[in-house]
Formats: C-alpha cells, structure tokens, sequence
C-alpha cells in the first residue's frame, strides 16, 4: 500500500486522518511530504504540536500559539481567562487553512484537544485535520498528581471520525530480532525470553566512551557528560554563537531562547577538533542522528568526517519562527507566513550524551542508555527505538527489573490494540 497516496486521498476527499505506528516507521517523513504536497499546490497548512520542541520538528507552531488559546488547559479555564470567544483574526486564520496537522498526538490532552474543536467549530473550519502520532509513546504533561488523560478520551475524538493509517514498517534497522523485542518493549510485554534478551545489551562498557552517545533521562546529567568528556580531548576549544536575526521588531529576546532550546540549536556550541558529534537534522548528505567527527574549524565552516569516511563542509543553517499575517498581495487579502526571526547555526551536537526527549526523531548507531534515569510511561521504549545498529547498543545494567522499566499507560495499550 502507497500509504503516501492514501493518506493525501483521504484528506483532500475531506476525510480526517489518524496516522499512527511505532518509532522509526516514517510517520515524521510522510508528514512532511504531505505538508511539501500541499504547500506546493499553494495550499495553506498549519504545523500543529502541543510542545515547542515538537513543533519545530515540522517547523510549526504550539497549538496554544497559533488557536489564540493562552494558558489556558481546559474549556473553563478558556472561559475564566476571557478568551472562549474567537478573535476575528483567529478565526479568519483558521478558516483559511486547507490542513491542519498535529503532530506528536499522544502529547495532547483531552481537555486541549476539546479546545482544539472549539476552535474549529467556532472558525467553522473547511479543510481536513491530519493528526500524527503513537499513544504508546511520550504522554500529556500532567500538572501536580493529576490522572493522564489523552486526546482519544475526549468528545471530540470520535466527532472527528478519523480514518486510521498504521504504519508498520521499521526503516531505523534491519535487524529482525530487535525489532520483534522493540516490538514488545512498546506493548509493555515482559516475559522470561525478553528479560534475557535485555541483559544480553548489558555488556563491558568500552575504555574509549567517546566512540558511542550516552542516553540520560535528565538534561543535566547529559550536560555534565558531554561537558567532562570534551575536556578529555587536547585540542583548542571554539565557540561557535548562533546567529540571529529579527525580521520583526516585536520579536523578544525570551523568546528567542525559548524557540532554540526547543528546536534543540546551541546558542554557543562549544567544539573541538576530534569532538565526536551528531546531525540535528535531516539533509541530502546527512540525517538526524548520524555521527561524524570534527576534523577541521574555520571562521565559516565546520568540516565533519562521517563514519563513510566522507566529508561534510558545513556552514550555519537557518531555523525560522513563523507567523500568520493578513497581507494585500495583488490587491487581495491573504494570510501568508512570515517569518519573526532566524538563528543560523551549525546543525550538530556534541555527539557524547543527549536527553531521550531531545533525541526525538534521531537514528542513533552507537548507544548507551542509562536505564536509572527511565521514569515516565513508554520512555524505556521511546530510548530503545533509537538505535539503529542493536550490534553497537549498550544498556546499563539497571537498579530495578526490566518489567518495572518497560511500563506503559494502560489506556494508551487498549486504546492501540483495539485500533490494531
């Protein structure tokens, strides 16, 4: 099945779709593919997420940004904060859209995805709704000791009545064993088999640990290790400060730091000849996750090895903020995107520790997961389907039982059963 096909005949028949599958099986590809498709036709899409780290991935918007809805979490919190009425600016944006996706759907609630229809229905919305995501992966933020609660479990789920696409295939590694282990790991099915297979990861670590990237659970942890780790390599240190722009004067400082950690940019990256380092993007020559070393540092450029031995001279690329703006083009109103800013940086990072939530998207060969910073529903699954060579994955041994790590949100599990 051309699920590309499908999936851009559905929407444009008006049908709502509910594209799914596990990690590394392309879900983030044919996205992109079909808001390129769209915008090619000058078709008017909005890229959706309910985080900004997310958003950035599909160079989008959070939902709460672009939907007017504040910090607001709820129906009646949108009613105390006076901002359950749509502005008319809203809703002529939202009406204009041929497409709206959101991406990362199991991080949205079912009290934000109840606004979600609000809106909508209140723009009185046209177009289709492609929302993209695996409910067995990273849930909603809950505030304090609050139950999780996910977008399926709203009204509006069922109104929408999405067509489902799963997708099945995993193109991150070949490795049929692996892939049935990530298989269970991502239904939370622990049995003595699996148990066994998971210790076999647990394997001397190497004296050189600058070969493989550490996996933490916790940013500071992945900070200090990348941190202690360059300091081993004597070599002169460069910083290379990202670049901005602003093309808006309204554009704030706070803001700008807000959208380059979440867009995963250094504002200084700090760098060494031999420094082992990861692309944070896909491109003709590389892809998110791949490792290459520094072998040489200009004033323009970063010139990085692959393990192909090829060399890619780098410069600074741009990552934009966009806004929707009313704009006359040939003496007609239109709503068109534009940009609020732009940081040029180099599209890497030290290659020795990165979090599992800023791993998002990545194919990482050489890992080492620290299982004792695994704390949240799904996440053991989520660090796993990073590797994309099981030969080169080391799992530290952990402090409790591999069932205890490999634990899932028992609706989410129904939820995607039900569906397979």
């Amino acid at each position: 099945m051309n699920y590309l096909d499908v999936t851009i005949d559905k929407l444009k028949s008006k049908q709502n779709v509910f594209l799914t599958g596990g990690a590394g099986v392309g879900k983030t590809t044919i996205t992109n593919k079909i808001i390129e498709l769209y915008e090619q036709d000058a078709k008017k899409v909005a890229k959706l997420a309910s985080t900004g780290m997310a958003a950035t991935l599909i160079g989008g918007q959070t939902l709460h940004s672009f939907l007017d809805l504040g910090i607001s979490s709820s129906l009646d919190e949108l009613e105390k904060n006076g901002k359950f009425e749509i502005k008319k600016k809203i809703k002529k944006l939202i009406s204009s859209m041929d497409l709206v996706v959101i991406d990362e759907i199991s991080m949205v609630s079912d009290e934000l995805f109840e606004m979600i229809r609000l809106r909508l229905d209140q723009a009185d919305f046209q177009g289709s709704l492609l929302v993209v995501g695996d409910f067995l992966q990273l849930p909603p933020v809950v505030r304090g000791c609050g139950e999780v609660r996910f977008a399926f479990e709203s009204n509006a789920w069922d109104e929408f009545e999405f067509f489902r696409i799963e997708l099945t295939h995993i193109y991150r590694t070949d490795d049929r064993p692996f892939i049935e282990l990530l298989h269970h790991i991502r239904f939370g099915f622990i049995d003595e088999e699996i148990h066994n297979n998971l210790n076999e990861y647990i394997k001397p670590l190497a004296n050189d640990l600058s070969e493989f990237t550490f996996l933490f659970g916790r940013n500071d942890s992945a900070i200090k290790h990348n941190t202690a780790q360059l300091s081993f390599i004597d070599n002169e240190l460069y910083i290379k400060e990202a670049h901005i722009i602003k093309h808006l004067k309204s554009a704030k400082d706070i803001e700008i730091q807000r959208f380059m950690n979440d867009a995963r940019i250094e504002k200084d990256l700090a760098l060494k000849i031999n420094a082992p380092v990861l692309f944070t993007r896909n491109s003709w020559n590389y892809f998110n996750g791949q490792r290459g070393v520094v072998v040489n540092i200009d004033d323009d450029f970063v010139y990085v090895q692959k393990n192909d031995a090829k060399i890619v001279k780098l410069e600074r690329v741009a990552q934009n903020k966009t806004i929707w703006k009313e704009k006359t083009i040939d003496g007609k109103k239109e709503m068109v995107e534009e940009n609020i800013f732009s940081v040029y940086q180099y599209p890497i990072k030290l290659a020795f520790a990165i979090t599992i939530h800023k791993s998002q998207g990545m194919s990482i060969e050489d890992l080492i997961i620290q299982t004792n910073e695994i704390f949240a529903p799904s996440q053991f699954y989520v660090a796993l389907s990073r590797s994309s060579n099981p030969k080169r994955l080391n799992l530290i041994a952990p402090s409790k039982q591999w069932y205890e790590l490999a634990f899932v949100n028992q609706k989410a599990l129904e939820f995607v059963k039900k569906g397979s």
